[in-house]
């Protein structure tokens, strides 16, 4: 597991607290981020989808994995001693019959259903449970947004990672290298340094700024002038770090140093305002100030839509940084800032950063870029 069991029952303690509260009996979980939560169980098996995995949470007991065979080894190294198997993939009964028994004991049962949650399951073998379940979103979401002190080690620890090799610019990159090679470049750059795998970098380049944030890179040249954006998601012990920097080469133009400049700027507010108490849309608003009066831009301007969101073991993790989330902001929230706008007469720069709301002013968990646009060469 990736921390020792106390962890793992100090979760089951809150759940089981929360559980009470709501009324209910017993959690089903079938996503992979919900079952690791609760059961430490990682595996890189989850991109197949041939195969589905259950879990059930009682109120008064430990989980009960209800899983495929191929798993059994890997689940019996966690904390987990009721496993529940069978030969998978099977033609006429996969696995339900096993989630049946294992679901029989309990009437009120509650799984999440809401925004930022998916059913990973047939549709048709869900229909075929027969249950009414009660819908646990806010409850399982609640419960993860709320970090320990280990998890934010984690998180720290990956985040340095991720800094470390940003700084390293000067010798990854260099005008000429094609996108592509350079986001090859970073990732091994990431590996090199300690990152377990970086299973998200996505970023794009131009004289004034990129047009998206989520493409593949091209095989185009960078070339002098140019905005160079990298955004990684490079995780260790299945935790993300999620951040980006911008760095010109030779030189950069009037108006992306001034975007960069307002967005830096727009992230201290973020931080200023980042305080247990507040709430997200507080931390909007603390940002989209800024970058309205330098701009007049639209909250919506750009296509991104949120200024940041929750980091966990998922690279996105509830709440979101938007005008319309009133999620109240907790110590051991870890969170992104991220502003976004558009340079003037080209396309858009986003600059980002990782905290943990603290009591008090948060704490950085990646190193805080410098206020003024970086240049390489």
């Amino acid at each position: 597991m990736d921390y020792p069991t106390a962890e793992y029952e100090a979760r089951l303690a809150r759940a089981h607290k929360a559980m009470g509260e709501a009324g209910l009996d017993a959690l089903f979980l079938c996503s992979e981020a919900e079952i690791r939560w609760f059961t430490g169980f990682r595996t890189l098996f989850w991109q197949s989808p041939t195969r589905p995995w259950f879990c059930i949470v009682p109120i008064d007991k430990k989980p009960i994995a209800v899983i495929p065979e191929i798993g059994t080894p890997l689940m019996a190294q966690t904390w987990i001693d009721d496993i529940r198997t069978w030969s998978a993939p099977a033609q006429k009964d996969d696995g339900l019959s096993a989630l049946k028994l294992a679901m029989a004991p309990y009437i009120n049962i509650g799984m999440a259903m809401g925004h930022e949650t998916s059913l990973r399951m047939p549709l048709a073998d869900f229909e075929k449970l027969g249950r009414d379940f009660a819908d646990a979103t806010k409850l399982i979401q609640r419960l993860r947004m709320i970090k320990s002190e280990a998890e934010i080690a984690t998180h720290r620890e990956i985040c340095t990672i991720a800094s470390n090799t940003f700084a390293r610019v000067d010798e990854l990159f260099h005008i000429g290298q094609p996108l592509s090679e350079a986001f090859r470049t970073f990732k091994i750059a990431l590996l090199q340094a300690g990152a377990e795998d970086v299973p998200y970098l996505v970023g794009g380049a131009g004289a004034l700024g990129y047009d998206d944030v989520i493409s593949p890179p091209s095989d185009t040249p960078l070339q002098k002038g140019d905005v160079l954006m990298l955004d990684t998601g490079a995780t260790l012990r299945g935790a993300f770090c999620d951040f980006d920097r911008n760095f010109a080469f030779g030189h950069a133009a009037e108006a992306v140093k001034a975007t960069h400049r307002t967005l830096w700027q727009a992230t201290e507010a973020g931080l200023a305002a980042a305080r247990p108490g507040a709430t997200c849309y507080d931390l909007f608003e603390a940002m989209h100030e800024v970058i309205a009066e330098a701009s007049d831009t639209p909250a919506s301007s750009g296509g991104v839509g949120r200024y940041g969101h929750g980091l966990g073991m998922q690279l996105t993790e509830q709440p979101s940084i938007i005008d319309w989330d009133q999620t109240v902001l907790e110590e051991g929230m870890v969170m992104t800032l991220e502003p976004s706008m558009p340079v003037p007469g080209g396309g858009m720069l986003v600059h980002e950063e990782n905290i943990v709301i603290r009591d008090g002013k948060p704490e950085l968990l990646s190193v805080r870029e410098i206020g003024e646009l970086r240049v390489i060469g």
